[in-house]
């Protein structure tokens, strides 16, 4: 069994060839794609709209999340392992390099932030840019 295979049932989803693309994709990268890359990395035979409600389903079923990239466009990353439905939080930075463009997840928890009384996070984003070890 592959492991884009066993993922998808791990995660209860349904084996589809665009679903299993979109999977390979993100574990042949090892940082966050944007839905464009998406589209260039899938066979054209998968249009932008299944590149798209993948990512909705992946999302929703706690399997990637979204990555905000700094330029105002969103990419996504795959979740760890204790990463579920119910448990879908990623309080960790993410790292954009300004030479390769590449944006990872870095094992770094964002530390605790005190809101004044009344605020009520729902989402929380740190992203930290600079040159990566590969480019620097």
């Amino acid at each position: 069994m592959n492991s884009s295979f066993r993922i998808l049932k791990d995660f209860k989803l349904r084996s589809t060839p665009g679903r299993a693309a979109i999977l390979d994709a993100f574990l042949t990268h090892n940082y966050a794609l944007s839905h464009g890359d998406l589209e260039k990395e899938v066979p054209a035979t998968f249009d932008r709209v299944t590149v798209y409600r993948t990512l909705k389903t992946f999302l929703d079923k706690g399997l990637i999340h979204k990555v905000l990239d700094g330029e105002g466009g969103m990419k996504y990353a795959l979740c760890n392992e204790a990463c579920t439905t119910a448990n879908h939080h990623h309080d960790h930075v993410h790292f954009k390099c300004t030479k390769c463009g590449q944006t990872n997840c870095l094992q770094v928890e964002i530390p605790e932030i005190k809101l004044p009384k009344g605020y009520q996070p729902r989402e929380i984003n740190l992203l930290i840019q600079g040159v990566c070890g590969t480019c620097g």
